[in-house]
């Protein structure tokens, strides 16, 4: 991103340095941090920033739109609309992890774990408590969403993040869906995950997704996403360092 007109902060949140080596507890603070900074720096004009989110990364960084000051535009890939893994924590706010069932795990013809229906429902008893309050936030969403993911149920948490935005007021947020593609949809020209080692499971899973298809969903999502920023950061079109 940063060449196309954006000035970037890639944001490690644990697994590297002095950071935690497990996902365990995540504190906002670390996060507000960040942003803080980014809307302090000289090559950033501002007034606000957006943030871009894969998976983990995308409920985080819904987190970080919900309770934190200047985020303008967020972009989730294939993220959750409830806190997931670890416990979230922010001043005197602590949201736990969704709620899972390891028993649900099942096994494909390849050996590998499918784990589309180990999370429960976000909006079911108890686990709503996991729910991220996405209608506090004040800015702009872009939902890119594989159809074929096989980690957890993408579309469904668009769906309802753009039901629960909009009953509360809020602009309706963008969805992109992408037939045939699976969970990792990265850059173009990346080549597809059909499967890797999953740290949470502790097993093999399958992502999801069809080769073509991904790889055509790579290239028109990255697209897709510039085009966001770039409409919603920039002052009258206008390509400014923002993101």
């Amino acid at each position: 991103m940063a060449n196309y007109g954006f000035a970037m902060l890639a944001l490690a949140y644990y697994g590297y340095e002095d950071l935690p080596k497990e996902m365990k507890e995540f504190h906002l603070e670390y996060f507000e941090e960040a942003v803080n900074y980014m809307l302090k720096h000289p090559k950033v004009k501002g007034p606000g920033i957006g943030l871009l989110g894969h998976s983990k990364g995308g409920d985080l960084c819904i987190s970080m739109a919900s309770f934190l000051k200047g985020i303008t535009v967020t972009v989730t890939i294939n993220g959750s609309i409830a806190n997931v893994g670890a416990t979230l924590l922010y001043k005197d706010i602590t949201i736990p992890p969704l709620g899972l069932d390891m028993k649900r795990i099942k096994m494909d013809k390849s050996g590998y774990a499918d784990i589309i229906d180990v999370l429960n429902n976000p909006l079911e008893g108890p686990d709503r408590q996991s729910l991220i309050p996405l209608e506090k936030a004040d800015g702009r969403f872009l939902f890119i969403v594989s159809k074929d993911d096989r980690n957890w149920k993408s579309e469904f948490f668009a769906v309802e993040a753009s039901k629960l935005l909009q009953t509360h007021g809020k602009e309706k947020p963008e969805i992109i869906c992408y037939p045939g593609a699976g969970h990792y949809i990265e850059p173009p020209y990346m080549p597809m995950c059909p499967a890797s080692m999953h740290l949470l499971v502790g097993h093999p899973v399958t992502w999801g997704g069809e080769p073509k298809a991904h790889a055509a969903a790579q290239v028109d999502a990255w697209q897709q996403i510039q085009n966001f920023f770039h409409k919603n950061l920039s002052e009258q079109g206008e390509k400014c360092s923002k993101l």
